[in-house]
């Protein structure tokens, strides 16, 4: 009896380090981690039940994940056992926002956060701690431990475009559950661009029927060698896009749809030249890459295109619960206004002293359409333009400077420079697939800091988080996506969750080794550089 008093002592200790440092794999690192007693486990099989309650967003996604790569799942029980695995809130316990407590002993599996998301985010650690290799045993061998953690940033996104190269509903899902893999919560889906239109619009069918199609895409790396000449595009229908959330409210992600304004707009004007500064002009879906200034790609700011765009902006803010909308503001060549008479008027009419004004004056009254209808703009950093629209939050990507302005003015800020967040820049200075000619290594993305030195302590505050974009002028199918992405999707969820204090690259690719073997069993595709690198 002694020894078996003395057994049961061990396990419910207070966990402590142990030298089992080969299961300390989780990315992005948790704020605290302990190992219980070695060699300690806790044995997942088709035995265990799961206790999940209310929580069962968490315990499908799991049951998911081990029906998908190890051949079983769970059974849910109603009532707490040995051999468990129990899902609970509890806030008292896990007092920050997003934060979770995940602790393993022999006998059970306890996970409580302080809300049904943060629950969610500790399966994505538990699920780090699986073997990365598929065995016959179906037995899944958990060793003891205590995790503590919460995100450092509320705002960790990674964006999308669908407009250059059209990806279907199927791998939108796969995409989303990679970034609910890495504990992101903001999936930023860039819907239309001068090169197509990829979401239905009932009220103007045109921007399906014709917006959504190119003529041929240009061959090789711009200016290109020529032009395929093949009809490219592709959208997705509202009950597709309803599909879409639907899947990534139950990973909860939010979804934020992109509709460019005032410039990116080629698309649209193919079909709809009237809202154009040249409404005679034969616009046409863009066959090439690159900023229009040669091509006239605005929006004409007359109260017309106003009515166009408010009836495109009701349909897509109907479709998506997101309470953010992101109008996109960046590029707009100011010489089409210039060279307009009626732009000129509009400026001479609302007192507006030049062309940035008139940026301005548009993305204002967007904005307050967006504002009437309980939702907040986004807008890449070109919105401070001429003055700053009240309540919008600004994405800084042209360097840092566009989220330091916005911060010392108050305004949310999410930081996406390209130098440090453009995912579809190459990997390595000598690439093995065709990328635009820009340079990201991984160590690049890993040592940013979002938050700028130059900022006070409550500036500080208003850099609400970060996020990554992976444009898609050079990435045409899934595989190439998911080559750019990771394994700097990585080094992303490290810098946006993790403590500042906690980050070190040399840990980092220790993790990553782990990690690669589990992006291996999930077929994955991933540069096998970073193998020998």
């Amino acid at each position: 009896m002694k020894k078996i008093a003395a057994g049961l002592l061990l396990t419910c200790i207070l966990f402590t380090k142990s030298a089992s440092s080969q299961f300390n794999n989780i990315i992005p690192q948790p704020v605290q981690f302990k190992y219980g007693i070695e060699q300690a486990f806790f044995n997942i099989s088709p035995q265990t039940q799961l206790l999940a309650d209310t929580l069962t967003r968490s315990a499908n996604f799991l049951n998911e994940y081990l029906l998908n790569y190890y051949g079983f799942d769970l059974k849910q029980s109603s009532a707490e056992s040995n051999q468990v695995i129990s899902l609970s809130i509890d806030p008292r316990k896990n007092p920050r926002e997003g934060q979770y407590t995940l602790t393993v002993n022999p006998r059970s599996i306890k996970l409580s956060g302080n809300s049904p998301q943060a629950v969610f985010y500790g399966i994505q650690s538990l699920i780090q701690m699986f073997p990365a290799e598929k065995n016959n045993s179906k037995s899944l061998s958990i060793p003891a431990l205590e995790i503590v953690d919460y995100p450092r940033f509320a705002y960790r996104g990674m964006h999308l475009d669908v407009s250059r190269h059209f990806f279907d509903v199927s791998f939108i899902k796969k995409y989303i559950d990679y970034l609910a893999l890495h504990k992101l919560n903001n999936f930023h889906w860039h819907l239309t661009d001068d090169h197509g239109w990829r979401i239905e619009i009932k009220k103007y069918p045109k921007l399906t029927e014709i917006s959504a199609w190119r003529n041929g895409s240009i061959i090789g790396l711009y200016p290109g060698t020529g032009n395929d000449g093949l009809r490219y595009g592709g959208y997705y229908t509202q009950e597709e896009v309803k599909e879409v959330i639907r899947y990534a409210a139950d990973r909860y992600i939010n979804v934020i749809p992109e509709i460019e304004m005032p410039a990116h707009s080629m698309a649209v004007l193919a079909a709809y030249p009237e809202f154009g500064t040249e409404p005679s002009k034969k616009y046409e879906v863009a066959q090439t890459w690159g900023i229009f200034n040669k091509f006239n790609n605005v929006f004409q700011p007359t109260d017309h295109t106003f009515k166009f765009l408010e009836g495109v902006l009701t349909e897509v803010m109907n479709l998506f619960p997101s309470p953010y909308i992101h109008i996109g503001g960046d590029e707009g060549s100011k010489i089409w206004w210039k060279q307009s008479a009626l732009s000129q008027q509009i400026m001479k009419e609302n007192g507006l002293k030049d062309e940035s004004a008139l940026q301005s004056y548009f993305i204002h009254r967007i904005e307050k359409f967006v504002n009437s209808k309980g939702k907040t703009i986004i807008g890449w950093d070109e919105i401070l333009d001429g003055g700053l629209a009240p309540n919008a939050i600004v994405m800084s990507w042209r360097g840092e400077k566009g989220g330091i302005a916005a911060a010392k003015q108050q305004h949310k800020v999410i930081m996406t420079p390209e130098n440090m967040m453009y995912f579809n820049h190459s990997q390595f200075l000598k690439d093995d697939s065709l990328t635009a000619n820009k340079y990201l290594p991984l160590k690049t993305v890993y040592d940013y800091e979002p938050v700028p030195a130059v900022l006070s302590a409550d500036e500080a505050q208003y850099i609400w988080g970060g996020q990554a974009n992976l444009w898609s002028e050079y990435i045409a199918n899934p595989a190439k996506a998911e080559y750019m992405l990771f394994p700097r999707l990585d080094a992303l969820s490290e810098i946006l969750w993790s403590p500042k204090e906690k980050r070190n690259y040399d840990d980092f690719l220790n993790r990553l080794k782990m990690q690669f073997k589990r992006y291996d069993l999930m077929k994955v595709n991933y540069s096998k550089k970073y193998l020998t690198n």
